[in-house]
């Protein structure tokens, strides 16, 4: 079997409202939804994240140098598409050879007729836990928010933070009166904070029982993660400190972080980030899956990721409800703050195309920057 063509188009699905966070005010995600073709009629679907321009032109590139290759050499593939060079620009390969690789594994599990979690080792859990994720309103709203989320049965809180020092903590502070003492709470400042600004507020948001804070500091600074972790009273994540499996093994090296946070759109791939998930399991470090707003195709993925990872033990990130729509024909539910992993073969989802044409754009949209404050730009540390 060879691939014959490679095909993608760029789409853009609104959430309900705006998302206010550390990074911007986001209006939804932009995504690349994928289709690789082959010569004996097997197609496969994928999708990957497009927050900068960079992605399309990579995958365009990968689609010439894995023409006439077997989709089912998937380690192959991709040490094919790092050798050519792409190594050179490692943050915009890992995004656009993710669907591409998430597409090929939907063409495998289809000519094998398997969901493709069964091709990933099987099922060590098929019930999913999410994370309701809140971002930035006032302590009030937000308290309001994951209240509402709590009585759907959701048991983890994520709520973004780093705009406003006393503001985090009072956000913090109305979320846990709001939902009792038995639901875990993560705050995420997506690397605001400087190493001072962070001791201190770790400090300030011990009393709250944090499960972790994700990302407070710089993501290439893993010095300073390793030195603020040996202080914490509270245990750090990192997410985009860890991209690809190497950058995994030095956060472990360094003792950078208690939880990973893994995304096969930054780690170029499912299996890259099975052997991210099998390198913290070494060491006895649980990972969850980061949330870059998925649509359905992803979040199949992640689903798949999930249940099959034994390591991945905690709730996963997700925006899935905070769209208005999907691109798939029946979209993901959501039970008990959970969702199912799909047992169809492949990803076990199919795309509406329909909607893929209803939602194409030609432009990304405003992934990081804010209208309604011209004047403002997320330089890091914040504070």
């Amino acid at each position: 079997m060879k691939i014959t063509r490679i095909e993608w188009t760029k789409v853009f699905v609104p959430f309900h409202r705006p998302h206010l966070w550390g990074g911007g005010r986001r209006p939804g995600p932009t995504r690349l939804i994928l289709r690789v073709d082959t010569d004996a009629g097997l197609s496969g679907v994928g999708e990957t994240i497009c927050i900068l321009p960079f992605v399309e032109p990579v995958v365009a590139a990968i689609a010439e140098v894995l023409r006439g290759d077997d989709p089912r050499d998937i380690e192959r593939l991709h040490r094919k598409v790092e050798g050519a060079g792409f190594y050179h620009h490692k943050r915009a390969m890992v995004a656009a050879l993710c669907g591409v690789e998430m597409a090929c594994w939907d063409l495998l599990g289809k000519e094998a007729g398997l969901p493709l979690y069964r091709l990933l080792g099987g099922a060590y859990r098929r019930d999913i836990p999410l994370v309701a994720c809140l971002f930035i309103t006032s302590p009030e709203e937000t308290a309001r928010e994951a209240a509402s989320y709590v009585a759907r049965g959701f048991r983890t809180i994520k709520v973004k933070v780093g705009l406003d020092p006393q503001e985090d903590v009072a956000i913090v502070r109305a979320v846990r009166d709001a939902v009792g003492p038995a639901v875990e709470i993560r705050a995420d400042p997506n690397g605001a904070w400087t190493p001072g600004t962070a001791r201190r507020m770790l400090h300030k948001l011990a009393p709250y029982d944090l499960q972790f804070v994700e990302q407070p500091l710089m993501h290439d600074d893993l010095a300073g993660h390793a030195e603020l972790r040996r202080w914490s009273p509270v245990p750090i994540g990192l997410d985009e400190s860890a991209y690809t499996n190497v950058d995994v093994l030095n956060i472990i090296r360094m003792g950078a972080a208690d939880v990973i946070l893994l995304d096969p759109h930054e780690a170029a791939g499912l299996w890259e980030t099975r052997k991210s998930a099998g390198i913290a399991e070494a060491a006895g470090i649980p990972v969850t899956l980061h949330s870059g707003a998925e649509l359905g195709l992803s979040t199949a993925a992640y689903l798949h990721l999930a249940a099959s990872t034994p390591n991945l033990s905690m709730a996963i990130d997700h925006q899935y409800d905070a769209l208005v729509d999907d691109v798939v024909t029946v979209p993901h539910a959501i039970r008990d703050g959970a969702m199912r992993v799909p047992e169809g073969p492949g990803l076990g989802v199919d795309v509406d195309w329909n909607k893929v044409a209803r939602y194409r754009v030609n432009e990304i949209k405003d992934a990081y920057f804010d209208r309604e404050r011209p004047d403002w730009f997320p330089v890091k540390p914040a504070y």
